[in-house]
């Protein structure tokens, strides 16, 4: 449960006073995700000396949650022998985050107090292609030999466990680090100790390779219900683990870049408060200029038909409707073929089936609306029965049709590599804006007088 307002007036209100010990000893006590909310709520000033105040582990802990700016501050303030501590206290994945937000003369500075073990994985890790598996993983594992005794498994787990990301799943390889099998805390807990590692592990492994998108490995977690999954490289050696709450993150990361390419912006990996109005304008405005654009299509088959326009003015009263009503039906089916696809429900090959479902939800889904839709013109505009008979039977195959471009337009964006968010809601709107007014010309001129 986060702190309350109430509860951090009263952290800066110790602070401020400088009630240093009394902060301290509350702080010690609570979670490091609290202590940098904490942090994050007093002056850069208070900032820095409460986070001197904090044990060793605690303050790496919590500075892996602090946001980049107050990274920024702190780090600035320490002196080497500080950076080196907070450093080799981090792990080597919350290390490579942290790099890669600052700017380089903090990098170069922080690099420099790192020792050359750690310094060599910040390099490695960086390596990687972004968003990758290799650059969400850790290093930070336990790995143990296949001739050990279940006894000296738990002697070495005691030994060397206490730094490492996750001591239940456990990773067994040889001497040149090639990943074997997998071994868990309970398999060991509930065999004699006499029993060795390879007798027991498993070695139908679940793995991926460093260089695995990001969104695929999340995938995997989620269909095997996973706590960890080891990372290999081309040669099947064991390089590291992505734990569960990395892939949380990457959930968050990913749906929110679907989110905004569904809205039609450029993706951005910073919090909505902390972006500039430039940059979030610099976001916006490639799309709204394709969409500016593409609009010119409507305005062009608007002119085509200027003359029914000329002998039957009402048909213009009916353009709004029909292009939302499209619009709506379309993003409707859009929206569930992108998440189907996120989440591995839905793949290219299934596209028949799909198309014939939407197809059949369309034909019932438009044929509701085109009734409803015929009542309501009927009462609004009497006497002008065959112009509501054609609006509500371009409203029925506007429907059908957009419910079909809802799922063609992101499955064959999937299957040209391209993202099928980005043919979302603005995108498909736009195309259907245009087919729907098409259709209803076309209907208009062969059922009425024009």
């Amino acid at each position: 449960m986060s702190l309350t307002d109430e509860e951090l007036e009263q952290f800066k209100e110790l602070a401020e006073e400088k009630h240093f010990r009394q902060l301290k000893e509350t702080l010690c006590d609570m979670n490091e995700v609290d202590v940098a909310e904490v942090i994050s709520e007093l002056t850069p000033e208070k900032a820095l000396v409460t986070f001197r105040l904090l044990p060793k582990d605690l303050a790496a802990d919590a500075f892996v949650c602090l946001d980049v700016d107050v990274q920024k501050s702190i780090i600035a303030a320490l002196d080497d022998r500080e950076l080196h501590a907070i450093i080799e206290d981090l792990a080597i994945d919350d290390a490579v985050d942290m790099v890669e937000e600052l700017p380089a003369s903090m990098v170069k500075r922080i690099l420099k107090q790192a020792t050359p073990q750690t310094r060599n994985l910040i390099n490695q890790f960086l390596q990687y292609p972004d968003n990758s598996a290799g650059t969400i993983m850790t290093a930070e594992y336990v790995a143990l030999r296949p001739q050990m005794t279940v006894e000296q498994a738990f002697a070495y787990i005691r030994k060397n466990g206490v730094d490492k990301e996750t001591i239940y799943t456990c990773y067994v390889i040889t001497p040149s680090r090639k990943l074997l099998g997998v071994v868990t805390l309970k398999d060991l807990l509930m065999n004699p100790y006499e029993m060795t590692v390879e007798e027991i592990m498993d070695d139908n492994i679940i793995f991926a390779h460093t260089t695995d998108d990001q969104e695929e490995v999340a995938g995997v977690f989620n269909k095997y219900g996973l706590l960890a999954m080891p990372v290999v490289d081309n040669e099947s050696r064991l390089v590291g683990i992505v734990t569960i709450d990395d892939i949380v993150d990457v959930m968050e990361q990913e749906a929110t870049e679907d989110f905004q390419k569904m809205a039609a912006m450029a993706p951005s990996e910073k919090p909505y408060m902390k972006t500039s109005v430039f940059e979030l304008s610099k976001n916006r405005l490639p799309w709204l200029f394709v969409l500016m654009l593409s609009s010119t299509i409507s305005g062009k088959i608007l002119n085509h038909y200027e003359a029914a326009f000329a002998v039957m003015p009402i048909l213009v009263t009916f353009i709004p409707t029909l292009m939302d009503t499209g619009g709506n039906s379309g993003s409707q089916a859009s929206t569930l073929i992108i998440r189907g696809i996120a989440t591995g429900e839905i793949e290219p090959k299934n596209i028949l089936r799909i198309v014939w479902k939407e197809l059949r939800v369309g034909m019932l889904c438009g044929s509701m609306l085109a009734a409803v839709n015929f009542i309501r013109l009927i009462i609004f505009y009497p006497g002008n029965t065959l112009v509501c008979l054609t609006v509500a039977i371009s409203m029925f195959f506007t429907v059908i049709l957009a419910k079909v471009l809802g799922v063609v337009l992101p499955i064959t964006a999937k299957v040209i590599h391209l993202d099928p968010a980005l043919v979302a809601s603005p995108m498909l709107t736009t195309i259907v804006d245009a087919c729907s007014m098409v259709i209803y010309f076309t209907i208009a001129c062969q059922m009425l007088p024009i």
